[in-house]
């Protein structure tokens, strides 16, 4: 990339960096504001992925800054058992706001470790160890939630944790189940993993992990009528339900919380990435009822900066400019007119194959041939190379699929909506010559 170039700098990097997640992006980046980040050569990147589906505000947004920078010289860190008004007041924010009886909130730093805290406490109180999970699902790199992880390589890491189970993840586009008109077939679908699950299980199951919206497995969303149907069928196997709302929570998808769409509460949400917008805070909800027994049987998950002040009065704040600002009915309209941008692509483009989603978290699926949608990985990879030439970080999903996953701020503006458009269709004419 023009401008990055700094054998120093990538010297550095290749030193002393562990390589995490592949290849790093061949930028430099300076400083973020906005929706864009700017480059060492003073180039502004539109941010398509709000960072690391995180930055929902936007970067550097002014009443963020201002609260971390008053957080810090006021009340930064404490010991885990000592609590501070910004953690009591924002417990009591997300319960307000949380579908049904959420009222106990657990605050911590990332999604793994909520998913954690919940998947512990759902084994506890059940007294099982069963976890089911979806087979594109991300819920973490930690030890339990690494096991109900399935949308990328488990190999070579040795055994997930006893009693990790799957159920197929509900791919409208690409499922092998339909029915005789050709239509996705999920009921039997579902019918047929959770027969798979009663067959595996030793009698011991406890939870079922699940996002509203299967992000990193590639934008899956389930049809409407398909969380209910989950929900009852973990009822008549008495197992516990989690919705990891981690990329989907706090208005990303047009309501404040995606299973809102579906009527469905759990017995634990989790947040993160959104609740923090860009710094560690995350959230693992449950109800009274639930979190007496866990206390009761003595429920221990102790954590450096579990109840952080700074991050918890960050937290109150981006709350407050979501409700304040209506930045869900934003997402929802703005996210109409990027749908219907990238369908005007698929109209004009015969790579691609798919497009799904709602509000501002949708996905792009490129294939090889429309007919046996066969996903096409080397394309997307060398479209999100031209994006981020022309000046627009992307994402493309990990797991062999061609996905781009569309996520981002939600204070983006319709111009830089457009703009994120125009550079899709040209990246896309220079990807294909």
């Amino acid at each position: 990339m023009p401008g990055n170039s700094d054998p120093e700098f990538w010297r550095k990097a290749r030193a002393h960096l562990v390589r995490y997640g592949g290849a790093f992006a061949p930028v430099i980046a300076e400083r973020a504001a906005g929706n864009y980040f700017t480059d060492a050569e003073g180039r502004q990147i539109l941010d398509f992925t709000s960072g690391q589906m995180s930055a929902i505000l936007g970067h550097s947004h002014p009443e963020i800054v201002a609260v971390a920078r008053r957080s810090i010289e006021e009340l930064d860190h404490l010991y885990s058992t000592i609590l501070s008004r910004p953690v009591v007041d924002l417990a009591a924010l997300i319960a307000e706001v949380a579908p049904g009886k959420l009222d106990r909130v657990l605050l911590v730093s990332t999604g793994g470790e909520s998913n954690e805290a919940a998947l512990r406490m759902a084994k506890l109180v059940t007294g099982h160890h069963e976890i089911v999970a979806m087979s594109r699902s991300w819920h973490g790199v930690t030890g339990g939630a690494a096991s109900a992880t399935y949308s990328n390589s488990r190999r070579g890491y040795g055994p997930p944790q006893p009693g990790a189970l799957v159920l197929p993840a509900p791919d409208t586009y690409r499922s092998r189940f339909v029915d005789g008109s050709g239509a996705y077939d999920w009921r039997s679908e579902l019918e047929f993993g959770f027969e798979l699950v009663d067959r595996q299980s030793t009698g011991a199951l406890a939870a079922c992990i699940v996002e509203p919206i299967l992000s990193s497995g590639g934008v899956l969303e389930p049809p409407e009528g398909y969380v209910a149907a989950l929900a009852e069928k973990c009822r008549e196997r008495d197992m516990q339900l989690i919705f990891d709302e981690a990329q989907t929570g706090l208005g990303r998808t047009g309501h404040l919380f995606a299973c809102q769409r579906d009527g469905v509460v759990p017995q634990y949400l989790t947040l993160s990435k959104t609740l923090g917008a860009g710094l560690p805070l995350a959230a693992m909800l449950t109800t009274p009822e639930i979190e007496d027994e866990a206390a009761a049987r003595g429920y221990l998950f102790y954590t450096t900066h579990a109840s952080d002040p700074l991050p918890a009065a960050v937290g109150l704040k981006v709350i407050e400019v979501i409700l304040r600002d209506r930045l869900t009915e934003r997402a929802a309209e703005l996210g109409q007119r990027l749908k219907a941008g990238l369908q005007t692509l698929q109209q004009r483009y015969d790579c691609i194959g798919d497009i799904r989603g709602r509000g501002l978290l949708l996905g792009l699926d490129l294939v090889k041939d429309r007919r046996t949608k066969t996903p096409d990985p080397e394309l997307a990879q060398r479209v999100a190379r031209e994006c981020l030439v022309l000046g627009m970080m992307t994402s493309v999903v990990r797991g062999g699929f061609g996905i781009f996953r569309i996520a981002p701020p939600l204070t983006i503006e319709a111009g830089e909506i457009d703009l994120g458009l125009e550079i899709f269709d040209r990246a896309l004419g220079r990807a294909i010559r």
